[in-house]
């Protein structure tokens, strides 16, 4: 999206010293806020009422890009959490650098593995739209199949070009085609020079055939360093336009399957996918790009000496070709906001800065600041001391702990990502000190279980606790994507593959085009004995355009192959892996304490006799459950002629292997059972597994 006035340069560089000092709203100015719909978080200075139009607009926007995608719902695989600041000030600090100024733009997109962020200026009228280019990449990531470069930037080319207000969606322009005309800040007009737009591109030179344009690598991390002002994008632009408004997805959809998963030539898909060569196919867009007519006009009123009569922000330009009615308005959005403490707000600025290079120390300055000063909450400090339970260890939480809870996690993270895990142990137990309630801390903590496991070349420590905490996070967020690939890992290694496979499988639903996760299905094929099956997905990630999966393919067909050979699991060089004794992470800790306080209460309240029964193991059929007397449970379980009933005093809080839930109408279900034997065929079961 062009801006309407050029940045002076000198006040930029003024503005990017010690930002974050003077962050303190002054009492005139509005409290910092925290709002939120249905699928987003957003954190502004600007009121209320900006806040959450701005919060509408994306809501707006998403379910435009499910309509295009022909999708009824989309996933959103990790949190997005937009920044949008009153004014240039805030957003110049933290905004990326461009030969040592801050980028030109009111928006940016910043993905992340843990979430991703969009940070905004809102003194510019609609400057959403500077991020709906990255905004549908995000989407398009995660709800759509691996494809081609120009189907990715076409579609996101195309949905750049949106204007939506609370009435009406406009879609359909040519999304670089830039005012001739600009105004300075002080309301001075020059000519800009502009770059071609892409009309102008596809106008005037010789096309790209269409199976080289089908066939170019193109590399996504340039996006927002590069020019869109190519015959690239613009070829790509004017096909997803014809795509889409033919209504020719599905047969698009069709062609990736041939050319990608069949190893198909891109001549022949384009035959078989489309009914037409690609002679016959190029010639179609180019007859539909000189029927759009709407778009040569835009290019034409880009030129006129009134700039505001094609980019005014209450007026469609002339290059809009499509228009419909919005399927969303304030009234049918749920937008909920609340004040937001200062010290979180700072740090949720910080946690920005640290992922863009040039800001990044001054980033990690303030956080550490935040998590080394005492907050309201630390006068509390000595009173927690006090209130401790007689004989309770003194060492067993790290009530010491002050500072902001969030910052903690954000360095936590932070150190995660480097790997310095003995520092990211420590913030994630001030953290947790903090609040417990924070389940990003349970995310991070599993996330840090593992890296570890994978550094060391040992089994994941607190395996057990590891799986809870996952399952917590998904209660809390049900679209992420990671945490049901750690669980699948977390399954895999405590021997339940099918329960493993459900989630694997779960996370590639929520996140198509992250290889990670189909890498670690074929590890689960492997860790089961499902050779065909592994070999299938190997042999795809093999011709990935990733080297590092590309790399792990080749290391984990190795492996397979070995293991087939001598019939035992093998680790890195083809040697048993070695094993580590399970150890303490800060979170079991705290835990363990809860833990010790309920057994302490419950012991205070009952004690009877230990059951000293040997616990036997029974393996067959589960062909009743019997719920009747709720939450007790009743299961028959059949083998060779004979049958157990075995109870449940409480199904809720039963162990259960290849299941996350019991239910109780389990029927014919191979299943493994530890039990107390009451009589020769009756019991009190201990564990279920269910295959």
């Amino acid at each position: 999206m062009p801006r309407s006035r050029a940045i002076s340069l000198g006040l930029a560089s003024a503005l990017c010293g010690l930002w974050l000092c003077a962050l303190p709203a002054s009492p005139a100015e509005p409290p910092w806020l925290e709002v939120h719909s249905a699928h987003f978080t957003l954190i502004t200075d600007a009121g209320e009422k900006k806040g959450r139009e701005v919060a509408l607009r994306f809501e707006q926007m998403r379910a435009v890009f499910a309509t295009l995608l022909g999708k009824q719902r989309l996933s959103q695989s990790v949190p997005l959490t937009v920044l949008a600041f009153k004014n240039d000030k805030l957003y110049y600090q933290v905004a990326p650098l461009r030969q040592g100024q801050p980028i030109d733009v009111p928006g940016f997109f910043l993905p992340g593995e843990d979430q991703d962020f969009i940070v905004l200026n809102v003194f510019e009228e609609e400057s959403w739209r500077a991020v709906a280019h990255d905004f549908a990449a995000m989407l398009l990531n995660y709800n759509y199949p691996p494809a081609q470069g120009w189907f990715d930037e076409g579609i996101a080319e195309y949905f750049s070009s949106i204007r939506v207000d609370n009435r009406q969606v406009e879609l359909g322009g040519d999304p670089e085609l830039q005012a001739s005309v600009t105004e300075d800040m002080l309301g001075n007009q020059r000519d800009s020079h502009p770059p071609k737009s892409l009309t102008e591109l596809l106008g005037g030179q010789v096309w790209l055939p269409l199976p080289d344009l089908f066939s170019m690598k193109h590399d996504t991390s340039t996006r927002n360093q590069g020019t869109h002002h190519t015959l690239y994008y613009a070829e790509s632009w004017i096909v997803l336009h014809f795509l889409l408004h033919e209504k020719k997805l599905p047969e698009t959809g069709a062609y990736f399957d041939l050319v990608l998963n069949q190893h198909v030539p891109v001549e022949d898909a384009i035959q078989k996918a489309y009914g037409m060569s690609s002679a016959q196919l190029e010639q179609a867009v180019k007859d539909y790009f000189h029927r759009q007519t709407a778009l040569l006009t835009a290019v034409d009123s880009a030129s006129q000496t009134n700039p505001d009569a094609t980019f005014s922000a209450s007026a469609a330009g002339p290059g809009q070709t499509l228009r419909f009615p919005a399927s969303l308005g304030p009234d049918d959005v749920s937008i909920t906001s609340k004040a937001l403490p200062e010290a979180d707000e700072r740090a949720l600025y910080a946690e920005v800065a640290i992922q863009i290079p040039e800001r990044r120390d001054v980033g990690l300055q303030v956080l550490h600041g935040l998590a080394s000063a005492p907050t309201a909450a630390d006068v509390k400090f000595e009173s927690k001391k006090a209130e401790r339970r007689p004989g309770e260890d003194p060492d067993l939480i790290p009530t010491n702990a002050i500072g902001s809870p969030i910052a903690h996690r954000i360095l936590a993270w932070d150190h995660i990502q480097h790997g310095e895990f003995e520092e990211a142990s420590t913030e994630l137990a001030d953290a947790a000190a903090l609040n417990q309630r924070d389940m990003w801390l349970r995310y991070y903590l599993s996330v840090l279980k593992y890296r570890i496991s994978q550094t060391k070349h040992t089994d994941i420590q607190g395996l057990p606790n590891m799986m809870l905490d996952l399952r917590a996070v998904l209660e809390w967020y049900p679209e992420l994507a990671g945490a049901y690939d750690l669980l699948a890992l977390a399954r895999n290694e405590g021997g339940s593959t099918p329960a493993a496979m459900q989630a694997e499988r779960a996370a590639i639903n929520l996140s198509p085009r992250d290889e990670l996760y189909t890498y670690h299905l074929a590890q689960i094929y492997v860790s089961s004995k499902k050779w065909e099956a592994a070999q299938v997905v190997l042999d795809r990630l093999k011709a990935s355009n990733n080297p590092q999966i590309v790399a792990l393919a080749k290391g984990l067909i190795e492996q397979a192959g070995a293991e087939r050979k001598y019939g035992i699991p093998l680790g890195a060089g083809n040697v048993p892996a070695p094993k580590l004794a399970p150890q303490k992470s800060p979170f079991d800790v705290l835990e363990e304490d809860a833990a010790k306080r309920d057994a302490a209460e419950k012991s205070g309240q009952s004690s009877g006799p230990a059951d000293n029964r040997p616990t036997k193991f029974f393996k067959g059929r589960l062909v009743a459950v019997d719920c009747s007397q709720a939450p007790a449970a009743i299961l028959t379980v059949t083998a060779e002629g004979a049958a157990l009933k075995l109870r449940a005093a409480d199904y809720r809080s039963l162990l259960l292997i290849g299941a996350d839930d019991f239910s109780c109408d389990w029927r014919d279900r191979q299943v493994t059972v530890n039990y107390k034997p009451g009589g020769p065929k009756d019991g009190e079961v201990v564990s279920l597994e269910v295959r």
